[in-house]
């Protein structure tokens, strides 16, 4: 971690997902290191295999899942910005009732 960055390891169980958010003060950057990742990036939904990256902008509004019935997925998420707080998420749908 950094005054402008910070980096975490994000692993998601199989057929797990992640909440639909945005962030209104930073960016990130998502790396897949192992299993595969369906990503909702904007408009957008994509599928990342290891090795494959997604930049995330401020005020986008992404999600993480993966849709394995095996495997773990795990990603490298860089995140840039003026804040780096855990209070800058602001959800949308979240499977484990967090607000």
């Amino acid at each position: 971690m950094g005054e402008r960055f910070q980096v975490k390891r994000i692993q998601v169980k199989p057929r797990a997902k992640l909440s639909v958010q945005l962030h209104r003060h930073r960016a990130e950057h998502w790396v897949v290191v192992q299993g595969v990742a369906e990503v909702l990036n904007g408009d957008k939904t994509m599928t990342l295999l290891e090795n494959e990256s997604t930049y995330i902008p401020i005020g986008a509004k992404h999600a993480l899942s993966n849709p394995s019935d095996t495997e773990l997925l795990e990603i490298i998420e860089v995140q840039t910005g003026s804040y780096l707080g855990e209070d800058d998420i602001v959800r949308f749908e979240d499977d484990y009732g967090r607000v």
